[in-house]
């Protein structure tokens, strides 16, 4: 699918709000109980857009993907026993595929476009948390070659920590 990203504006808050309600739905529907009423919201959103670290996917006329990358993290990160901590890194947070278009690649190939991105910026490594009871979030990591360092409690649960180098 060719997938073209750009940063979100705040035209598409609620359409990223939107999708992130739907694919918390799904994941409820799945057992997964990781994304809620509380978190995300489009406060969130909005605040991703205004820093500028919000990028959306678009295919087919719609958001197919989003996903913020910036270099916060909560506290719970200095506790992972990441391989080189001084290496020049970024965060992923809330990557999502719009629920219509999940099962085509779209995770991957987003994973691998973040990658691409973030080498060209200058970064030597990607960190990330996903939560540990989210099967599809751990195998698309996993394939993608993160690996786990550490993990972190909050209020949903155990979140693993990971990394990769590029």
């Amino acid at each position: 699918m060719d997938i073209q990203y750009r940063l979100a504006g705040e035209s598409d808050a609620d359409s990223v709000a939107a999708l992130a309600g739907q694919a918390a739905l799904r994941m409820s529907e799945q057992g997964i109980e990781q994304w809620d009423t509380l978190y995300p919201v489009r406060e969130d959103f909005l605040q991703d857009i205004r820093h500028r670290h919000l990028t959306v996917g678009l295919a087919e006329g719609e958001i197919v993907v989003f996903y913020t990358v910036n270099e916060e993290c909560e506290p719970e990160y200095r506790e992972a026993q990441w391989k080189k901590p001084e290496m020049s890194h970024c965060i992923l947070h809330r990557l999502c595929v719009n629920p219509l278009f999940q099962h085509r690649g779209i995770a991957r190939q987003t994973m691998e476009h973040i990658q691409r991105e973030a080498a060209e910026k200058g970064y030597r490594a990607i960190r990330l948390d996903v939560f540990s009871e989210n099967p599809y979030a751990l195998k698309l990591y996993r394939g993608c070659g993160y690996e786990q360092v550490g993990t972190a409690r909050w209020r949903k649960g155990e979140f693993y920590l990971m990394e990769k180098y590029i």
